[in-house]
């Protein structure tokens, strides 16, 4: 429970507006129409979407006739409740990594300025720390800074990154790291690939030429595939979601800078639209900030709906 109670901690600090907001409409005054139209439009202003809004409205509509509710404070806890089950219900919600093989390769994905470097740097340290032996592979070749950037993290972490010169093949770095990984017997590779959505057709082609190099050294493939969100770009992750998915099956979402963000309905948006199980939530610039998502400890939080002590 320890990492649970450090990730209500931070999502407490992170002071996000938006949840503060829909959590103060569950007063002790009784429920009127009113109240369903302030909700609507703070579910709206956290960037929930549309159609999620009208199925979580009419099902705490029914919850409060079938329970007799009649106070917004115990519709509160139902509400809690019904997020609750909504997030849980996706398929490898909240659950952590699978790294089973020796080596895992963990694939990184989205867009560039979504957090990607920098998440695979705070992902390799965090996985170091656990005392699991990392690689980690500049594939995102498009951007010398990026291959800088995750050389930096590297030597922060003291993990060793596999590296080209710019413009090389990403295929060929990603086919380096394993070798290198299988030469030391070490247990994950984390491939920091690139993101230029502008030119979606050498990016799908790169991203299955990955694959390709992996399932000829590891038949099973990668052990993952993060898709690295920005949370504060709300709606827009959806069509990059859906653009990065058609290269490869995507395994899990990332969150990034949720602490900058007054748009906190991402995540259950992301539940409902995507049906893709969120993994990681970022919290601030540390690397212990990259925190494991619980959907409970999630929800029961923003909403100020439950214990945490």
């Amino acid at each position: 429970m320890g990492i649970f109670k450090s990730f209500a901690e931070k999502l407490k600090n992170t002071g996000n507006r938006w949840t503060q907001s829909v959590s103060n409409l569950f007063s002790d005054d009784p429920v009127t129409d009113d109240f369903w139209d302030e909700l609507e439009e703070n579910l709206i202003l956290g960037d929930v979407g549309i159609d999620t809004i009208e199925t979580l409205i009419a099902d705490l509509k029914q919850v409060m006739v079938d329970r007799r509710i009649t106070n917004k404070r115990e519709l509160k806890a139902a509400f809690a409740e019904l997020l609750i089950s909504r997030l849980e219900a996706v398929p490898g919600m909240g659950k952590p990594l699978d790294l089973s093989r020796k080596p895992s390769v963990v694939i990184m994905i989205g867009v560039n300025g979504s957090g990607k470097t920098t998440t695979s740097g705070k992902l390799a340290s965090q996985l170091k720390a656990q005392g699991r032996h990392v690689i980690m592979a500049a594939a995102d070749t498009f951007r010398a800074a990026a291959i800088e950037q995750l050389k930096a993290w590297g030597e922060r972490a003291g993990v060793r990154v596999v590296a080209q010169a710019q413009d090389s093949d990403p295929a060929a770095v990603v086919y380096d790291s394993i070798m290198a990984a299988k030469a030391a017997g070490d247990d994950v590779i984390i491939a920091d690939t690139a993101g230029r959505l502008h030119t979606k057709s050498n990016l799908m082609e790169e991203l299955s030429k990955v694959t390709r190099v992996i399932k000829r050294e590891i038949p099973e493939g990668p052990s993952e595939v993060l898709i690295v969100l920005d949370a504060v770009t709300g709606q827009n992750g959806f069509m990059q979601a859906e653009t990065f998915s058609k290269a490869m099956p995507i395994t899990g979402v990332v969150l990034t800078k949720f602490d900058n963000t007054s748009k906190g309905g991402i995540v259950i948006a992301i539940a409902d639209r995507l049906k893709m199980p969120i993994r990681y939530v970022g919290l601030g610039e540390g690397i212990d900030d990259l925190q494991l998502f619980d959907p409970r400890t999630f929800v029961e939080t923003l909403l100020d709906a439950g214990e945490h002590e």
